[in-house]
């Protein structure tokens, strides 16, 4: 593979490129985009390396240039750079990820559902959203593969999959530091280091410290939430002793340690009177009393809260990944894929926002897992190739939650003290094989079949218990122990055409499968929510121009999507207007979703460069039975705006002392999103744009830069992600990105 990967879909990276035994003129690193590093954007899609304008896949690949170039520190910083997909922190977490692909994700964090996006670095699978917020500094590429996933690789996902590739020893001989300080009181460093012992052995260090103060105040204490603390290592070390056999042992560790995250309360939070519910008319009686009105006006990140200590979010992860490739003959290749993984989670969340304690979590899990992938690929040397694979994952996540409410119910005025907490053991086994095979016949025509098996199986015990000083406890209130296991075949078949070197078309179906589960948020009985499934129809285009200096990639899909695993929050009896605590999971029967992607770039001179991606679609809910409010009142599907856009143009100047500079500006666009299944009003983000301005020199021989920019330029204020709870006292928070922050870097390379 080669050493730099630039990236189509946000525009060719016109920054430096890594130093390496011969270094470039700044001239010639100013000359990017032309037609063989274009034809060298590789995507592993297939499981084997093809180019992006090859494959017949919707796909996204961002070298470590471009993400440089659209600022991304962490995972989440790729939002806007891709069509029809939504990327963003969790709510009220800042160690987790909320992300959609063309209208299929999961909204709800909690680590007893599937995340409907698959997420990987290295080819190990990421299964909890907890932990997958990585800090992108040591990254080769990122591949963002749309639609359903499965009959190549990994698990079977339902909306796509995020694949991260760090640099390789071998590939990548560099050494490099760097330092950047910034507003919001930002002080980051990173460091690279790799190179070969000899002719069979290369290792790597990679290092990073990412620190930001807070941006989010409580006024009636001054401190400030909403902060970043990341300390994350990655050592490899690869052994080719031959031709044939290739070897990576890679360990990682990360430790996350910042305060809470705070959002803010948009729908009005209230207190609850038993006395007067039970005892009186409550027509006449009103038995809820307004804690908060909903706001009004622009919001001033500014947000209170019910912990007085310093309680936060943390999280340490780490890993051992040992990868192996032998060819065991010219035909025959085999991959061997081994991941142990464990992630350990202690976070506080004020759910409600606010000072009175209303819902206050201590969320605590040790998650651990055991991967195995086995690829055999195939290649004639002449039509056909193909991969053969099994899989099999082993995680284990035992769990304990516990809830503070003491301000929301009373009696007769007097406060009732109301705490929950519950243990949870939850153990999920995946195994699968899968097949694929690709033939080429002639006039350039290529086809592609596969299918895959996938069995999983979960079981999932919970003991709950009540305690009140007011009420008296229940210790446990509630105890059970349920099993089940779900499987699916799911196919996949595609045909293209290449029109020339320089053109492709194709068409795909594919099947997405995601098990079912239990509700982890259920409080007495096991809930059982049933299995996702989507079928995804494709067409696409690819062209590129003799030269290499214009290119584009169009791509129309159709998804229908059954099943879709809902969380919503349950409404007061009508009858009493008790409050429930229940939070139940509805299979949404039927979703459909269609759509359009561009992504493009032309390069108008040798040193400049306009790019963009547009991606529009329509995402409805056919079938949504709902026992809880009237028919048709789901109008909106979480997550998926209808249109998002960016567009971006790249400058480079080389001086004559071969030193070089460029600059960068985007714009990113964003339509109407609603932040919630239940599509409460107050978790719903008009459309929006954000503009970011880049800008890197680069010395003459390439050994000392210095790069700086600003995003949300404009100092928009937008909503990201909700929480949404009604159940308990109107809980509806919204959570709310950056305001416009800027930064400086300074590195060297020797």
């Amino acid at each position: 593979m080669k050493k730099n990967y630039l990236s189509i879909a946000i525009g060719l990276s016109l920054a430096s490129a890594t130093v390496h035994a011969q270094q470039p003129t700044a001239y010639e690193r100013s000359m990017v985009g032309t037609e063989n590093e274009i034809k060298g954007v590789t995507v592993t899609a297939r499981r084997n390396a093809e180019t992006i304008q090859e494959t017949p896949v919707a796909a996204t690949v961002l070298g470590a240039d471009d993400l440089r170039h659209i600022q991304a520190s962490k995972l989440d910083g790729i939002q806007g750079a891709v069509p029809n997909m939504n990327i963003v922190q969790g709510a009220g977490s800042s160690n987790t990820v909320n992300a959609y692909i063309r209208g299929i994700g999961q909204p709800d964090a909690l680590q007893s559902f599937d995340p409907g996006v698959g997420i990987y670095i290295d080819d190990i699978y990421y299964p909890r959203v907890q932990g997958a917020l990585f800090s992108l500094f040591d990254v080769q590429q990122v591949e963002i593969l749309r639609g359903p996933q499965g009959t190549y690789h990994g698990k079977n996902t339902t909306a796509g999959a995020i694949k991260i590739t760090t640099k390789n020893p071998f590939e990548d001989d560099e050494r490099e530091l760097e330092v950047s300080i910034g507003n919001l009181g930002l002080a980051e460093a990173r460091a690279y280091f790799s190179g070969r012992f000899n002719d069979t052995v290369a290792g790597s260090l990679s290092a990073g410290w990412l620190t930001r103060d807070g941006y989010i105040t409580d006024p009636a204490t001054g401190k400030d939430y909403n902060d970043q603390n990341i300390k994350t290592v990655r050592g490899k070390l690869a052994f080719q002793p031959s031709e044939t056999f290739s070897a990576m042992v890679s360990l990682d560790y990360t430790k996350q340690d910042e305060a809470l995250t705070l959002g803010q309360p948009m729908g009005g939070l209230y207190s609850y009177d038993l006395g007067f519910a039970l005892f009186n008319d409550p027509i006449n009686f009103n038995p809820y009393t307004q804690l908060i009105a909903p706001p009004t006006g622009e919001y001033d990140f500014k947000s209170s809260t019910s912990f007085t200590g310093d309680e936060g979010q943390n999280l340490t992860q780490q890993g051992i990944n040992v990868s192996i490739k032998w060819d065991l003959s010219p035909e025959l290749e085999l991959h061997s894929i081994t991941g142990y993984r464990t992630l350990d989670v202690d976070s506080h969340i004020d759910m409600d926002g606010s000072e009175y304690q209303l819902a206050d979590i201590f969320l605590s899990f040790d998650q651990k897992q055991l991967s195995q992938e086995l690829n055999l690929h195939y290649d004639n040397g002449r039509n056909f190739n193909g991969v053969f694979g099994l899989y099999y994952m082993d995680e284990k996540v035992p769990s304990s939650q516990v809830s503070n409410s003491d301000d929301f119910l009373k009696f007769f005025g007097d406060p009732i003290s109301f705490l929950r907490t519950s243990d949870d053991d939850l153990q999920n086994k995946s195994m699968a094989f899968f097949a694929t095979g690709n033939l080429q016949f002639k006039d350039g025509w290529e086809m592609s079949a596969g299918v895959r098996y996938s069995k999983d199986s979960k079981d999932y015990s919970r003991t709950t218990s009540y305690y009140s000083d007011t009420l008296g406890n229940r210790d446990p209130d509630a105890a059970f122990s349920v099993s089940d296991d779900w499987s699916a075949w799911t196919p996949t078949a595609s045909i293209q055409k290449a029109f020339s070197k320089n053109s492709m078309a194709y068409i795909s179906a594919t099947r997405g499968f995601k098990s079912g589960g239990f509700n982890g948020r259920s409080t007495v009985i096991p809930e059982t929510y049933r299995p996702e499934y989507v079928w995804s129809y494709e067409a696409g285009l690819k062209l590129q121009s003799e030269d290499g200096f214009y290119t584009g990639r169009f791509a129309v899909f159709h998804s229908s999507y059954e099943d879709f695993q809902a969380r919503v929050s349950e409404v007061q009896d009508p009858e009493n207007f008790l409050p429930t605590f229940a939070f139940p999971v509805l299979n949404v029967e039927q979703t459909t979703i269609k759509g359009i992607e561009f992504e493009g770039a032309a390069k108008f001179t040798e040193n400049f460069v306009l790019s963009g991606e547009i991606g529009w679609q329509d995402a409805q809910f056919d079938k949504f039975t709902d026992p809880r409010i009237p028919p048709g009142s789901h109008q909106h599907v979480p997550f998926s705006p209808d249109l998002t856009a960016r567009i971006a143009m790249s400058y480079a100047h080389a001086f004559r002392d071969n030193s070089l500079i460029s600059f960068s500006a985007d714009v990113s666009y964003r339509s109407e999103t609603w932040l919630s299944v239940d599509n409460a009003p107050g978790l719903r983000q008009e459309a929006y744009a954000l503009v970011g301005f880049y800008t890197h020199w680069d010395s003459a021989d390439g050994r000392w830069y210095v790069r700086g920019g600003v995003r949300n330029l404009t100092n928009e204020v937008y909503r990201t992600d909700g929480q949404e709870f009604s159940s308990i006292a109107g809980i509806q928070t919204a959570y709310y990105g950056l305001p416009r922050n800027y930064y400086v870097s300074f590195g060297m390379r020797f």
